[in-house]
């Protein structure tokens, strides 16, 4: 079961204290035309909720900027916010991730699991030995990566392919492996 894509904050996938936490959608790159759009690498699998009227939060202090209008770009989406009418006011938010609350990410079809969910989760082998907790997830060309560590903070990278994860139960925060010959 593949994971869909919102990836957690880049500072880790929960925040203390009851605080929101939030993840990634995408990132600005550079200024586009004359009206203040920017362009944006995606980082999530739902470009289709990026429409006008959503707030998103930009930066490391999550400014609030809500979203004028988005489409399609190459390989991207150029982004215009609200208040932000020129190519200088875009320049300011250039190199910067965007990010949505966690807290308001639709509840996803029976059966999959957005990827910060995965995180934290106990990894056991067939046998149900436990092999650590997901640590990390690596995002490759060809498939993900997950980095399991364990109570040593030994490192396991598996890669994230049906051969090797062969079941995920989000219940039981559990993601049962088949390690390959060489891991």
């Amino acid at each position: 079961m593949p994971a869909k894509k919102e990836s957690p904050a880049k500072s880790g996938t929960g925040s203390p204290a009851g605080e929101p936490f939030y993840l990634v959608v995408g990132f600005l790159r550079r200024p586009h035309g004359v009206h203040g759009e920017i362009i944006m690498d995606l980082h999530t699998d739902f470009p289709e909720r990026l429409e006008a009227g959503r707030k998103l939060f930009v930066g490391e202090k999550h400014k609030a900027l809500p979203l004028e209008g988005a489409r399609l770009h190459a390989n991207g989406v150029l982004v215009k916010f609200r208040g932000i009418d020129t190519p200088e006011d875009a320049g300011q938010l250039r190199n910067q991730w965007v990010y949505v609350k966690g807290s308001e990410v639709p509840a996803l079809p029976e059966g999959q699991i957005y990827q910060h969910e995965l995180f934290g989760m106990t990894v056991v082998d067939e046998a149900d030995k436990t092999l650590g907790t997901l640590t990390e997830i690596i995002e490759t060309g060809a498939n993900d990566v997950y980095v399991v560590t364990d109570d040593s903070g030994k490192e396991l990278l598996l890669p994230a392919i049906p051969a090797v994860i062969l079941d995920i139960d989000a219940g039981r925060r559990l993601i049962r492996v088949h390690l390959l010959e060489g891991l």
